[in-house]
């Protein structure tokens, strides 16, 4: 279908309230054109503004972005330096943000990142405070298995002082101590570049997602695209462990 086409056929349809987004093949997107793997981030980075005003323009309440792991920090010195840069910039571009009613969280760890980008993250988020829009969640830093490790500890440390019962704790309370605690769980959860593996992202959070892959890779991932992962979502049938009726 045509973009126009795809664009009515999705507005007729529920919205997904959270997607979320593994940015995937930034650097085998520039490599392939014989550009340096931070040219290719440059672009995503471009993607990504692109994707988040077409939310806000679709009603999508949550994008989850995982824009760097806990694992990334063994990549080469240069192209962390630079997605740190990259960081910076889009966070000092709030007023793009705010112009789309879009209000900016960061969820993962704040250790080992740098101060001046922890300074910018905080006056971003402060700043877009006032937008009641889409809400674009960074995963920054993020890694699934150390947030529930950190909700554990939390978890174990209530108990030990006597705040929680053992018998008490329920899925509820986990999620409660989650860096999503205030965040719906993921309805659509999309990965470009042909990787079908979900990279230790947002694991509780996806339980019942539906998932889409492509082999686009993120830089070319444009507004079309992007309706067509929502298409295919609606057109889905979503049981959550049960069954369809008349089944």
């Amino acid at each position: 279908m045509r973009k126009d086409e795809l664009l009515k056929e999705i507005k007729n349809k529920k919205i997904p309230t959270h997607v979320a987004l593994i940015l995937d093949g930034n650097g085998r997107w520039a490599k392939e054109k014989g550009f340096p793997r931070t040219y290719g981030h440059k672009k995503g980075a471009d993607t990504l503004e692109e994707i988040v005003k077409t939310s806000a323009e679709l009603g999508i309440l949550y994008v989850s972005a995982y824009v760097f792991s806990t694992e990334n920090w063994s990549r080469p010195t240069e192209e962390v330096e630079f997605i740190m840069n990259e960081i910076i910039r889009i966070c000092k571009n709030y007023k793009k943000l705010i112009k789309n009613n879009v209000k900016l969280q960061v969820i993962g760890t704040r250790k080992n990142v740098p101060t001046d980008v922890l300074d910018t993250i905080d006056e971003a988020i402060t700043k877009t405070s006032i937008c009641t829009g889409t809400n674009l969640v960074i995963a920054f830093n993020y890694g699934s298995k150390l947030e529930l490790t950190e909700a554990t500890k939390k978890i174990a440390l209530l108990v030990k002082e006597n705040k929680l019962n053992i018998e008490d704790i329920t899925s509820e309370t986990v999620e409660a101590n989650l860096y999503t605690k205030n965040i719906p769980p993921v309805d659509l959860l999309i990965r470009t570049s042909g990787e079908v593996r979900v990279s230790n992202f947002l694991l509780w959070q996806i339980a019942y997602a539906e998932m889409y892959f492509t082999k686009t890779y993120w830089p070319d991932f444009h507004t079309k695209q992007f309706y067509e992962a929502i298409y295919e979502y609606q057109n889905r049938h979503r049981r959550y462990g049960g069954l369809e009726k008349n089944k």
